[in-house]
Parts: C-alpha cells; structure tokens; sequence
C-alpha cells in the first residue's frame, strides 16, 4: 500500500510542528511502520531533533533536492535515523534561501511533490515539517501532501491567525492538490489544571469538531528536553507524560484505519 503523505504546518512558530513530527513518525517507527520524515523548515530542527545535525545523504540536503535544475533521486538524499524504521531527509541553513532560488523555477509549486512520489511505495507514512510561515516551502508542502495535520497551542491566541491557513488550504485545494484534507487539529503544550486551557480547547473543538483528535499534548519537561540529546521523548523517557502522549496520537492515527498499534514499550 502506498505511503500517506502528512504535512505538519501551522504559520504560527512554537505551537509543537517539529516536536509533533519527530515523536509522532518515532511512535509510529516502533509500532513496524517505514516512516520518513522530511525536513523543509530552514531551522532544520527536526534534523537536529533527530540527532542528524549537520549531516547530508549521498546527494545533499533537500535544499540540494528542490533547487537542482532537474528533479533528483530522492532517495540519494535520505539518512537513517537511530530509530529503527525511521528516515529522514535532511535540512540546514542553505534551505533559507530556496524560497528565493525556487522563483525562477519549472513547477515551482510542486517541486517537493515530484520529489515526495519517488517514495511513497517504500513507506507507509512520510512526515512534512514545515516552516512558521505560510511561503513557498509551506505551499510545497500542502501541495505535496494528503492531509494536514495542524498542531494548537493550548493558549488565549491559538485561534488567531488560523483564518489565514484555512484560507491557503481552501486555495491549495482550488488550484493545485485538490484531493487535500485535514488529517486533524492536535492540541498540545495543554495544562489541564487551568481554566484558560479548558477554555481554549472547549473553544476549538466547537471550532473545528471532529477534526480535533482526542489525544491531547500536555505541557512536559521531557518533550523540552529530548531534542537537545538528538532523540525522540519515546527514547529518551518512554514513560513520561509526552512519551505517553505521542504513544497515543500514534494509536488514534492507527485506528483510523482499524489497524491495532502494538504495545510500543516492548520495542524500547
């Protein structure tokens, strides 16, 4: 079966895309699924979240993969993780100005797309972290993709601003990937002790309804600190609360497709 094409965006920065991405594929990994992540965010933070910091495939980084003048072998760019059955392709800081390069380019706008194809019969999800804005990397993404999968911070001004992304999909939809859809709206960085995050998430759900995933990200220490080790939470503290947390929104995605995730600790 074909790979599912997930693009994690949201213009807002800090609102938990690259955490999503990395404990989420990591989650998905250890449950016997081919996951790979790609990386089209110039912070290149999910590649140093995945302890790949500085490194490159055969070929490059993505930015080498988007700008060539022909489109490449993908799979020449593609790293493994320390993850078993998690890949990725690689970001750095070149990728700051291919939005600029990209401009004077054949199918702009579809680049990652042609790119993302070659991969879609060797796994069975492909992961898209993008960057906070709503330029031409985040609209290679939507166009490349299945669904989208929007991350909320659990805060007064989550809802701002989203007007502007549903408008991007709404347009992306009209134009270019017609087919695409909203995977679901994850609430995260969420403190359930507090009346604000109650609110807010009562808020949103009203909003988006059953696009909203049951599975909540909390507020956790741990999630902070795995990246700085290289590692998903899963690995660096299976059983705290974010760990917990991702093993969950791993299960929801699984059961959507009525298949059942096994029992993740076994494969730590």
């Amino acid at each position: 079966m074909a790979a599912r094409i997930i693009t994690v965006a949201n213009q807002k920065g800090g609102v938990g895309k690259t955490t999503t991405v990395i404990n989420l594929a990591a989650s998905l990994a250890l449950a016997d699924r081919r996951v790979i992540t790609i990386d089209i965010d110039p912070q290149a933070n999910l590649t140093s979240g995945l302890g790949l910091k500085g490194q490159a495939g055969v070929a490059g980084t993505i930015y080498e993969a988007l700008t060539a003048a022909t489109i490449p072998d993908l799979t020449q760019f593609v790293l493994q993780t320390n993850v078993t059955g998690l890949s990725l392709v690689p970001a750095d800081r070149n990728l700051t100005g291919a939005e600029l390069e990209m401009v004077s380019l054949d199918r702009r706008e579809t680049r990652l797309r042609s790119l993302v194809q070659q991969l879609v019969d060797h796994y069975d999800y492909i992961f898209i972290d993008t960057p906070p804005s709503l330029g031409l990397l985040t609209l290679n993404g939507l166009v490349a993709a299945h669904t989208v999968l929007i991350p909320l911070h659990s805060e007064y001004f989550a809802l701002e601003g989203l007007a502007d992304l549903v408008l991007t999909l709404q347009r992306v939809r009209a134009g270019l990937n017609p087919d695409l859809d909203i995977e679901g709206v994850l609430l995260t960085m969420h403190d359930g002790r507090t009346n604000l995050s109650q609110q807010v998430s009562r808020d949103i759900r009203d909003f988006f309804q059953e696009k909203v995933f049951k599975t909540i990200i909390p507020r956790n220490v741990r999630l902070g600190e795995a990246p700085s080790h290289g590692l998903p939470v899963i690995l660096y503290d299976v059983k705290s609360r974010g760990a917990e947390a991702y093993i969950a929104l791993a299960k929801e995605i699984l059961g959507r497709d009525s298949i059942t995730l096994r029992n993740t600790e076994e494969h730590i």
